[in-house]
């Protein structure tokens, strides 16, 4: 890979270069408002996470898309900038960010693929350490964050009693970074995992991660693996099979969250609608007893994270209706700034932009709205 390149991805990733060719959304400033502004797909690191994910690399043994992944984000592909005063920082120095990129609530969680790559005993004690380290600084600074648990979905028992430790401690809901191991959540040995998250009302944020070993190959090529398409392919065909599985007639009232405005099933619902009815006549698929689209509306939400065109923020609204969008700035992945503006500047009323921003969130995730000053 050549200098202008690696540049280019540490302009991506750490905002080291200006970017003058931003829209004119990105170069404005930030206007006053009267709603607070609650962030909710953030995330942090911790240093067994990332020790651990750089010996399993080092190994040969991680999987494909991993290996190409965390090589990037764990080994030589970042600058250490990025995880000492960004991932790693669950303190001052996230909290100035934040008030330079006028967000006034972060939801935290591990970062991407967190703790399910590895072995179930490992993944089990590097995600509880997490989730205790989380809940420490929700504690120190519980007017500025919340927090996320994760669990390790390849030991569903143990995760499941993390879920409920989870939510004796305060954490608003769970992270799971889609599959485990080429493994979806849809399969009977995760069900400990949906019915803990379902009866505790704790909401499992669907993170996307990259493509299972078993079909990751023609994703390798050209960077496709990553973020840039292969992410939202992963995380949306994990939420098509929660749906069209039959898991959802199971567990009617789980709560799922999907990022980056849907993964692109929004743009979607109608086609998959259609489809499914032409299976359903030629007995190609299972009878659900909703609608694919209804499940969709019925049990997921979305997040901007990373989404900053007005034009899949209207066709979300317009196909899920705004009380089904949270904002969320994808930190430090993305410029949480121009995430900020770019809702700040569309088309939306103030109502509207009220509703992504704070009511969506507080009252989906339980946020106390009184204590946090705008």
């Amino acid at each position: 890979m050549n200098i202008k390149r690696i540049k280019n991805l540490f302009n991506i990733y750490t905002e080291v270069i200006v970017d003058k060719t931003k829209p004119t959304w990105a170069q404005s400033p930030t206007p006053k408002r009267g709603y607070r502004r609650i962030a909710t797909e953030e995330a942090f690191a911790t240093q067994a996470l990332i020790a651990e994910s750089k010996r399993l690399i080092a190994s040969g043994n991680a999987e494909p898309g991993f290996a190409k992944m965390g090589g990037f984000v764990f080994g030589n592909g970042l600058p250490p900038k990025v995880l000492d005063s960004k991932l790693l920082d669950l303190g001052d120095s996230r909290i100035h960010q934040m008030d330079a990129d006028g967000i006034d609530y972060a939801l935290l969680s591990l970062t991407s693929p967190g703790v399910q790559v590895f072995e179930a005993s490992k993944a089990t004690g590097i995600a509880m350490e997490a989730n205790d380290m989380l809940m420490e600084a929700v504690r120190k600074y519980p007017l500025r964050f919340g927090g996320l648990a994760a669990i390790a979905p390849q030991a569903p028992n143990e995760a499941a009693k993390e879920i409920a430790r989870a939510k004796k401690m305060g954490l608003k809901g769970i992270i799971i970074n889609s599959h485990t191991h080429g493994e979806y959540l849809d399969l009977p040995k995760f069900t400990p995992i949906l019915e803990a998250a379902q009866d505790l009302n704790m909401p499992i944020y669907l993170h996307p991660r990259e493509p299972a070993a078993s079909w990751v190959a023609p994703y390798l090529d050209y960077g496709l693996y990553f973020a840039t398409w292969g992410f939202a392919a992963e995380a949306a065909l994990h939420a098509m099979r929660l749906i069209m599985s039959g898991t959802l007639d199971r567990f009617p009232k789980l709560h799922i969250v999907l990022g980056h405005m849907g993964e692109g099933i929004p743009f979607w619902l109608a086609r998959i609608d259609n489809r499914y009815k032409g299976q359903v006549v030629v007995g190609a698929s299972s009878v659900l007893e909703l609608l694919p689209s209804e499940y969709f509306r019925r049990n997921f939400v979305i997040t901007t994270s990373g989404v900053m065109d007005h034009a899949p923020l209207r066709l979300a609204i317009d196909v899920l209706g705004i009380e089904r969008i949270q904002f969320a700035a994808d930190y430090p992945y993305e410029n949480a700034g121009d995430g900020v503006r770019s809702l700040e500047n569309s088309d939306l009323n103030e109502a509207e932009r009220m509703s992504i921003f704070e009511t969506n969130a507080s009252k989906y995730w339980g946020i106390n709205l009184d204590a946090i000053s705008i």
